[in-house]
């Protein structure tokens, strides 16, 4: 899961993002809202988790700005304020969650899980299927036919992404967007690496990862 973290408390922001990343995730953190917003403009995020005290606005200014010009990606409002006019104030004008400080690592990781599956058609658990292919998304552990695959956290992420899109077309600036932040890097050829190690792993199985030459990947299931 690719992360937008929007949080001025330095101590916070290092300990959550540098969690997230342990964690799988994808995560570019930000410590004002003006930051937050050029980044929107040049990144895509399956969840955006916004603090609301921030130093040059108030995250609730920032949230209505994004949601009129039409944002649909997933905000969590993670704050200090914990008043029922405050949580109601932020739901209406377009969050899609509101966690109140303090909070527990696994909770938010639980409630991003909810607001991405609600933005992916049919996905109803944590699980995802694509024939005798499963992700669990929760534990972030893949298996195949029902044994464990080996993969490494970047590996999972690749997978996910395609998994989520099974028997579709993921173009290479896509999924290389899923997988690395606005201070990385990753070449096409690095991709290609990524994505062989992973059909070497799928190999033998029903599971087909199939490259379409200048386009990207497909994985689908032959069953």
């Amino acid at each position: 899961m690719r992360l937008l973290l929007v949080e001025d408390d330095q101590p916070l922001g290092e300990s959550l993002s540098a969690n997230l990343r342990l964690s799988g995730h994808v995560v570019d953190w930000f410590d004002t809202g003006a930051k937050a917003h050029a980044a929107c403009a040049v990144g895509t995020f399956d969840a955006i988790v916004l603090d609301l005290n921030l130093p040059d606005c108030d995250g609730l200014t920032l949230l209505r700005r994004w949601r009129s010009q039409g944002m649909k990606t997933p905000v969590l409002i993670l704050s200090a304020r914990d008043e029922l006019a405050d949580r109601i104030e932020g739901l209406d004008i377009g969050a899609d969650d509101y966690l109140t400080k303090p909070f527990e690592l696994q909770e938010l990781e639980a409630r991003l899980r909810v607001l991405v599956r609600r933005m992916q058609a049919g996905m109803i658990s944590n699980t995802i299927e694509v024939g005798p292919l499963q992700l669990d998304l929760g534990a972030r552990r893949a298996t195949l036919n029902g044994d464990p695959l080996g993969l490494t956290a970047k590996e999972f992420a690749a997978l996910q992404a395609l998994a989520i899109k099974a028997g579709q077309l993921i173009h290479k600036n896509q999924l290389i967007a899923k997988l690395t932040d606005l201070d990385q890097d990753m070449s096409s050829n690095a991709l290609d690496i990524l994505i062989h190690r992973l059909r070497k792993k799928l190999e033998g199985s029903a599971i087909e990862l199939r490259t379409m030459r200048g386009f990207g990947y497909v994985l689908e299931s032959r069953e």
